[in-house]
């Protein structure tokens, strides 16, 4: 398939980086769950035949390190489990046997991820994946998810990376600054959760390489 008939939701413009390598389209969604139903509803009108959610992804299975990979198998979103695409999956390397949440809301600390593990069985959350199987299921499109982990679910995210994206998904050198000198002792934090994230974007990069390829 063209690359160009793919179209990739993703919430950040790192991620929007990593995921143009591909040649597919790509819409940013801001790090928010309307912001991704904005960018599916572009993608749509530009008449791609496939969809996928692609990014980071926070850890709610605590046996999963970050820049471990995700392929899943279904989305659970309002309430409702929706299955990904055999071909797409394929396409993206082969479905691994997770679920994954689509949230409105960031899981930011442990015990939030650890409620979240034990009532939904997902193994990882993130807020584009929940529009992407919606929309996908409403207009008859194949989609799937591809999904590193970046904060594990052993870890709280500080609040500098809560506060750190702007509404087009860029992370704001000055928001992080202004919440270090309000809590300098998210410091330790941040350098973890930088590693983490480092991870996880060289493990998309290299699946990107593999699998799209024209």
């Amino acid at each position: 398939m063209d690359s160009e008939r793919i179209g990739i939701v993703v919430g950040l413009t790192a991620e929007a980086r990593i995921a143009r390598r591909s040649g597919c389209r790509v819409e940013v969604g801001g790090g928010t769950a309307a912001g991704a139903e904005a960018a599916v509803r572009r993608l749509l009108a530009a008449n791609v035949s496939m969809l996928v959610s692609f990014g980071l992804a926070g850890g709610l299975d605590p046996s999963l390190p970050p820049g471990c990979l995700l392929v899943p198998e279904w989305v659970l979103t309002g309430g409702r489990r929706i299955a990904t695409d055999v071909s797409v999956n394929q396409r993206l390397g082969g479905f691994t046997p997770h679920g994954l949440l689509g949230a409105a809301s960031v899981a930011a600390s442990v015990a939030e991820k650890r409620a979240l593990w034990a009532a939904t069985g997902c193994a990882a959350v993130d807020l584009e994946s929940g529009a992407v199987a919606f929309a996908a299921s409403a207009a008859g499109v194949p989609f799937g998810v591809l999904r590193a982990i970046c904060d594990p679910a052993d870890r709280d995210l500080p609040p500098a990376a809560l506060a750190a994206l702007d509404a087009g998904g860029a992370i704001g050198f000055w928001r992080i600054m202004v919440s270090v000198l309000g809590n300098p002792g998210q410091v330790p934090g941040l350098v973890r959760l930088a590693g983490d994230a480092k991870a996880a974007r060289e493990a998309l990069v290299v699946r990107v390489g593999e699998r799209f390829r024209r």
